[in-house]
């Protein structure tokens, strides 16, 4: 029995001793890898391995011992979890002993010890014997990048492990790590280098005498010059050590001393990746460095900013040197100051005034701005330094701006002193007394209003963006100030078209403005506009000139721009809903354009709502019903029909109002618009007006009963409100509205509201939850196309309605989609139908502004062109190749219009199977093919050139052709692809440069102005195609 269990226990101790004899004496790897796999199995122990290994470790040979030491270290790598504490000692003990082997030992070693390090159990004490050994016995220096990242991997280990151990060791850890990363150059061990020292500052360890020592084994490195490689497998970049170097650099004060002088000296080094690498340093310092730090090097390091700032020809260099100014600034403002303390911000900023100053007198010269960007940087830092250089700055610009009589002169003066009242804005001052402005505020409004009556254009647009910036600080200007700025507000909100960049800036300042001050606004201005609309109604009465309706037109936008705060809305919307009933009774001889002048404003105005609740709900249940009762009113049947009330039912002005209704909507809590659906819902379905304003109309109204045409027309309107709703709203009598809009979308009497009831149908689809009532109302919609789009006079009206039900359901990949997108292209063959059904792919894939939009709160989902485009343009080019002649055209305008509106990225890897495709569509007629078709190529040229190029004889062919067409678009967008083909290589387009040169002679002289600017650009560009420095 006892021979027998020693039979047994031999035998794997021989498989194990094979396996050690083939990896030492057979040169093989596996082995390890199942030697490993057997003592974590629990085959073999740790001690059983070493047994096995006896002989190689004490074999004399040196690259025997290291075999062996390799598969032991290999296997502790594998294991080293199921080490007990009595096991780590004995191994540690017999690892440093071999430090001191053969150097072909000595990485096998170190791999081991990592191993160890590992070690849960490893006993107190022994890390730090570890690194002693190691800092003792191994030039580190001398190993391979492996072996001495290795290293670098044992003593990151320990201090994540053995923290209060190592720092037992006091400032000797210091100093031995210094040894170990002295002359490092490999990027790799550079990374985990630059790790290690930034833990030793931040972690509190010991720097003892050795900091100097420190610094310049580290700062050696600075500025970073490393280019990677090319195809580098471990990714490194130049970014990564100049920003891990930069965190060792700047994480201790201790470092100022000799750290200053270097950036300085780099700096003012003629090296431009050297000077921003310095200055975004001293950035990084300045978060941790105090007065004391500074103090001696603050003259210096002026200097060099200053010169950077005022010489430098690099944005970027100007950009780091006031940054770097701003954080020094911060730096001093910020240190405490002892009382017998010299207080260096203010000779700081004493110094920099003394540069600077002298220069913001004269407006005209080159350091103008550099040195108002310096003070301004400096100003920007800490409440002190705002006061200091603001006190100072204030009295010089405002006493240049009167020395000074030309506009363009004042102009930069009054830009430089917007600089200064911009700062004001970040701090806030306790006591209002204290604020440094108070001091000068009526010099300052004297000056803006100054700028605002100048002729000067550009001055007057500095006077505004300067006179929102002072209403902007809190209770600074008076009501006698404001009273006077909205006078001006007011003249200039009614500027003519040459001045047109003020008056929209004006009315953009009195909308911020009327905000902060709405009482001003309230008083002042809104009752001039108020004068002025009834003086424009009176005009528009007596159908007086243009120039009048200019002016109405300016005090519509006003009184929408100034509409900004709750009370001032309460007083502009009456006045504009007033207005619309003007128009509606006949008191003024009204055009379609200036109801929507004032759809557009009450849009406007509902946009502005849309920031706050209350105001929301007011424009909503103030408007909408306005609104509604004028359309509902004019729809109703006259004995002597109206003209002026007929504007009201065009498509142009249902269509604003649409816009005003669905923009007033979306915003709506679900609360509020539930309210709100179930009185508007109603009205549609039953005639229902009891809450609409002056409802005593002739007649019923009833848009879906075999109502007129005019009432059918406000289906738009319901549409504009269903559409806009959130999805969580419920619809009252859904049933019976999605029958009567299905019923009235293929009716054939009236376009606009057969396609406006399809539209309606097809949001709501879209909002539905799936469920059983969802699949009711699908199956009713597609018999209700199969049956349309028969013979019959309902054909166009079913198609649409296919388009809008298809798009409904492609936005939230309803199943049903692929059927019908099918059917879709069904049609295309068809010879009454197919070119809309073309068109309609465009319909597919683009965004609307009405219905099915996100801000409307339609299910859209994300990347659903990319899935259109997969599902269905195989079948497309498929039923191109097997379409007759004559039908061809339709199929390559659908699959024109799905690749114009697809993002790049996923077209490019498809374009060599479809470029033939979309060279072909160029040779179609239509000239809608033509310009999707361009406007799908034309970036393809910029970021395929490669692809683009095999094909460059037909494209320039094809594009000089199409620069002739009689389509003025087509004209433009061919040039434009033109002037796109330079970009592909210049041996290719070469041989075609004096064909092209010619040939765009011709449109050089086309009468349209923007073809002729497009035949310019492209031209030149040829011209200088193969040209030195081109």
């Amino acid at each position: 029995m006892a021979a027998a269990a020693a039979v047994e226990a031999a035998a794997p101790m021989g498989a194990l001793w094979g396996l050690v004899h083939d990896f030492v004496v057979g040169q093989q790897e596996g082995p390890a890898d199942q030697v490993a796999a057997d003592v974590k199995s629990g085959n073999y122990t740790v001690l059983q391995v070493v047994e096995a290994l006896g002989s190689s470790l004490e074999n004399p040979e040196p690259r025997t011992r290291a075999r062996g030491i390799q598969l032991l270290s290999q296997v502790l790598l594998h294991c080293h979890t199921l080490l007990l504490e009595k096991e780590v000692v004995h191994l540690i003990l017999f690892y440093e002993n071999r430090l001191k082997d053969h150097h072909l030992v000595i990485p096998s070693v170190l791999q081991g010890l990592k191993a160890l390090s590992l070690c849960v159990a490893l006993p107190p004490g022994l890390a730090v014997s570890v690194l002693k050994a190691i800092f003792q016995e191994v030039h580190v220096q001398s190993l391979p990048q492996v072996d001495r990242h290795t290293v670098y991997n044992i003593i990151t280990n320990f201090m994540r492990t053995r923290e209060e151990e190592l720092k037992s060791l006091g400032a000797d850890f210091t100093f031995g790590f210094i040894q170990v990363m002295d002359g490092e150059k490999d990027p790799r061990n550079l990374l985990v280098a630059f790790r290690i020292v930034h833990d030793l500052i931040s972690r509190d360890y010991s720097l003892g005498p050795f900091v100097e020592e420190l610094f310049e084994v580290t700062s050696c490195y600075f500025p970073i010059d490393f280019t990677p490689p090319p195809n580098d497998p471990h990714g490194i970049q130049r970014e990564d050590l100049i920003l891990s170097l930069r965190a060792v650099l700047a994480s201790t004060p201790r470092f100022a001393e000799f750290l200053l002088p270097l950036l300085i000296e780099k700096v003012d080094s003629e090296v431009l990746s050297a000077k921003l690498d310095s200055l975004q340093t001293l950035n990084a310092c300045c978060a941790v460095y105090g007065q004391k730090e500074l103090k001696d090097f603050l003259p210096s390091l002026w200097a060099s900013i200053r010169r950077e700032v005022f010489q430098t020809a690099s944005e970027r260099v100007e950009a780091e040197g006031l940054a770097a100014l701003h954080s020094l600034t911060a730096c001093l403002s910020r240190s405490v100051l002892r009382a017998d303390a010299e207080d260096l911000l203010d000779s700081f900023l004493s110094n920099i005034l003394q540069d600077c100053r002298h220069h913001l007198c004269e407006p005209d010269m080159k350091l103008v701005w550099p040195s108002a960007k310096l003070l301004q940087a400096a100003a920007g830092a800490s409440a002190r330094a705002c006061d200091s250089v603001t006190s100072n700055v204030l009295p010089l610009l405002l006493e240049q701006f009167h020395k000074h009589s030309q506009s363009s002169q004042r102009r930069t003066i009054l830009e430089m002193l917007l600089g200064f009242l911009k700062l004001q804005q970040k701090w806030s001052y306790e006591d209002k007394d204290q604020r440094p402005l108070n001091g000068f505020k009526d010099q300052l409004c004297s000056l803006v209003f100054m700028a605002l009556t100048d002729p000067s254009t550009q001055l007057q647009l500095v006077g505004i963006r300067t006179l929102t910036v002072l209403g902007a600080q809190p209770d600074l200007l008076s009501s006698e100030d404001l009273e006077l700025a909205v006078g001006h507000l007011y003249r200039l909100s009614f500027l003519k078209e040459d001045s047109q960049s003020c008056r929209v800036a004006a009315l953009e300042a009195s909308g911020t403005l009327a905000a902060l001050y709405p009482v001003a606004f309230s008083s002042h201005l809104v009752p001039k506009l108020a004068e002025e609309l009834r003086v424009g109604e009176s005009n528009l009465t007596n159908g007086d000139e243009p120039t009048q309706c200019s002016r109405h037109l300016c005090c519509l936008q006003a009184l929408s721009a100034v509409s900004t705060h709750p009370s001032i809305v309460k007083e502009t919307l009456p006045l504009l809903l007033h207005h619309l009933w003007q128009v509606n009774r006949g008191n003024m001889v009204a055009q379609s354009s200036d109801v929507i002048a004032v759809c557009q404003s009450l849009r406007q105005m509902a946009e502005k709502c849309q920031q706050d609740p209350e105001s929301c709900w007011y424009f909503h249940q103030t408007a909408i019903p306005c609104l509604l009762a004028l359309a509902v009113q004019a729809s109703m049947p006259e004995k002597e029909p109206s003209v002026l009330r007929k504007v009201l039912l065009e498509d142009e002005v249902l269509a604003a109002m649409v816009s005003v209704i669905g923009t007033a909507t979306t915003h709506l809590s679900p609360e509020l618009a539930a309210q709100s659906v179930t009185y508007i819902v109603p009205l549609f379905l039953d005639g229902n007006v009891s809450f609409l304003p002056e409802n005593s109309f002739p007649s019923r109204f009833q848009p879906f009963q075999d109502g007129s045409s005019g009432q059918r027309r406000l289906i738009a309107l319901l549409m504009a409100f269903v559409c806009s709703l959130p999805r969580n709203v419920e619809i009252p009598q859904l049933n019976q509205l999605m029958r009567e809009l299905l019923e009235l979308s293929c009716c054939h009497s009236c376009p606009f509201s057969s396609t406006a009831a399809a539209k309606c149908f097809a949001g709501l689809l879209n909002k539905h939850p799936a469920g059983q009532q969802l699949d009711e109302f699908l199956q009713l919609a597609v018999d209700k196309v199969e049956a349309g789009l028969g013979s019959g006079p309902c054909r166009s009206q079913a198609f649409t309605l296919l388009l809008w039900v298809t798009k409904a359901l492609v936005l939230r990949y309803h199943p049903l989609s692929s059927c019908l997108t099918a059917r879709l292209m069904g049609l295309l063959s068809d010879p009454e139908l197919g070119p809309a059904a073309a068109d309609g792919f465009s319909l597919l894939m683009s965004d609307c502004t009405d219905v099915l939009t996100r801000a409307g709160h339609a299910e859209v989902r994300i990347m659903f062109r990319q899935r259109f485009f997969t599902d269905n343009v195989p079948a497309l080019v498929q039923g191109f190749h097997a379409a007759p002649q004559d039908v061809k055209p339709n199929y390559l305008k659908g699959l024109s219009h799905v690749l114009n509106r697809l993002p790049k990225p996923v077209l490019l890897p498809e374009l060599p199977t479809l470029l033939s495709l979309l060279l072909e569509a160029l040779s179609c007629p239509d000239c809608v093919v033509q310009l999707s078709t361009l406007s799908c190529l034309q970036p393809l040229l910029l970021e395929a050139p490669q692809v683009m190029s095999l094909h460059v004889d037909t494209l320039v062919t094809k594009f000089l052709n199409l620069s002739s067409s009689p389509s003025m678009a087509v004209r433009i967008a061919a040039l434009q692809c033109m002037h796109a083909l330079t970009r592909l290589p210049t041996p290719v387009l070469l041989p075609y440069k004096p064909q092209v040169i010619r040939a765009l002679a011709k449109p050089l002289d086309d009468k349209k102005r923007l073809v002729r600017k497009e035949a310019v650009s492209a031209r030149g560009e040829w011209f200088l195609l193969g040209s030195p420095g081109s």
